[in-house]
């Protein structure tokens, strides 16, 4: 049986916050990521949705080792990442990369092109065969920049442009796994579509597996092959990319696709919306039982007592929900 390229097994990550006495001793622990886990097979794409705060850039950040998880296990090609250190976790780096949101702040701006996408050379002792300009320039070429702008500098290039040098470093130490939080929400729209496109190429043709993180749904919906959304640090639905879109079956996944933008001016005004009451609740003390029952309007006194895991709803697609839409809202044809 082949081993999953990235893997997560029950991945807790909390930060300590607010302080008392002497010692000044945290008080609280914010539940960024709750008991998560995951598994990506080998040129497969997963994409990670929820809003804002939901913990998908932390998970993001354990899954790469940017930060260590409180608990759990994260594992590449089944052998466990989560407590090498040094030379060992320097080198399981080399086939596990994180491409940014911001492509504004995640450049030097006193570096050069080439000296940005290089960056990861340097610090992994490594020379190609080629050199490295040449490594890097070829690098360039394949994510659509110039070659011969190798010695400008990131406040010459666009925002697209400033993306796909991103693109071009977290490639350059040959990954076969690589982590991309948001990589298009900074962007304008007609250049998401752009770096959208460029991502699957790269993955074509060089076999490689993505977990991807977005807020946007269509964005999801275009690149993933199985998606997972995200709420209050806990997957809540988990599944192939068509069904989780088709057929939602828990009611946070169908509010969220019932938001989606629809070009079609026949359908303004439409009354399938599903609006949401109140605020996510806070992370430091989230609601007993379901996460999502206070903002449920299937909600009962049994969401409240026992927390819902999740369920096989039939053919891999799983939900979280002591109550699952017992008739599934395809939504499909209203998410392009």
């Amino acid at each position: 049986m082949t081993s999953a390229a990235l893997e997560a097994r029950d991945v807790v990550k909390y930060f300590p916050t607010g302080s008392s006495g002497i010692l000044g001793r945290p008080t609280h622990e914010v539940k960024a990521v709750d008991g998560v886990s995951f598994s990506i097979a080998h040129g497969e794409t997963l994409g990670v949705v929820g809003e804002s705060g939901c913990g998908k850039s932390t998970l993001a950040r354990v899954a790469t080792r940017l930060i260590d998880a409180t608990s759990g296990d994260v594992l590449m090609d089944g052998e466990s990442i989560s407590h090498l250190s040094g030379k060992d976790l320097r080198i399981a780096r080399r086939k596990l990369q994180m491409i940014f949101q911001d492509p504004y702040a995640s450049l030097n701006p006193r570096h050069s092109v080439g000296q940005i996408i290089s960056a990861p050379l340097s610090v992994q002792r490594i020379t190609p065969p080629q050199g490295v300009k040449t490594r890097v320039q070829e690098l360039m070429e394949l994510v659509g920049l110039n070659p011969e702008h190798y010695n400008r500098y990131p406040h010459e290039f666009s925002g697209g442009q400033r993306q796909r040098i991103g693109i071009a470093r977290a490639l350059v130490l040959e990954p076969t796994v690589l982590v991309a939080d948001e990589p298009v929400s900074a962007l304008d729209v007609s250049i998401q579509a752009q770096i959208l496109n460029l991502l699957e190429t790269l993955q074509a043709e060089l076999g490689l597996t993505y977990m991807f993180i977005a807020h946007d749904l269509s964005v999801v919906r275009h690149i993933a092959d199985n998606v997972a959304v995200m709420y209050l640090g806990k997957f809540v639905e988990v599944g192939p990319a068509h069904a989780v879109y088709s057929t939602a079956r828990h009611p946070y996944t169908t509010a969220l696709l019932s938001a989606v933008p629809v070009a079609d001016p026949s359908r303004r005004g439409r009354t399938d919306r599903i609006r949401l009451e109140g605020d996510v609740p806070s992370p430091i003390n989230p609601p007993s039982g379901c996460r999502f029952r206070t903002r449920c309007w299937k909600a009962t006194d049994l969401c409240a007592s026992t927390e819902p895991v999740l369920q096989d709803m039939g053919n891999g697609h799983f939900a979280a929900c002591h109550h699952p839409m017992e008739t599934p809202v395809t939504l499909g044809n209203s998410v392009s």
